[in-house]
């Protein structure tokens, strides 16, 4: 069963940095795409950045391009998202998310996603 959880959310300033984390286990990712998607309230859930584990391919939403990184850690089986020059509409729950079925370039849309973390609250104030 495959499991992913998220971490390193919380409240910050306009312009500040944050690190998410997604620990993911229960079989190796080297054959998956993972995500970052994210939900604001009343508002769809949004495709951030997502990677294909074994070859280092990123895609990123043009909101957030220049201003966030995804990266992952094989040893640590865990996905990254460094925030930076965070701004007050990044404010969402940020989910992560792997795609058993990888595509170039990386899927963009949830419902190609297979599994889900329970998500991380990021708030950014003005």
């Amino acid at each position: 069963q495959v499991q992913l959880v998220e971490s390193g959310g919380g409240l910050v300033q306009a312009g500040a940095s944050l690190r998410l984390s997604c620990a993911a286990s229960g079989r190796t990712f080297s054959g998956y795409a993972m995500g970052w998607f994210r939900q604001a309230p009343g508002k769809e859930r949004e495709f951030v950045a997502g990677i294909i584990w074994s070859v280092n391919n990123t895609r990123y939403a043009d909101s957030v391009k220049g201003r966030f990184t995804i990266s992952r850690d094989n040893a640590r089986n865990t996905l990254y998202l460094q925030m930076s020059s965070l701004k007050p509409e990044d404010t969402a729950v940020y989910y992560c998310a792997a795609d058993a079925r990888i595509t170039f370039p990386v899927a963009t849309m949830a419902y190609e996603y297979d599994y889900w973390g329970q998500g991380t609250q990021v708030t950014v104030s003005s």
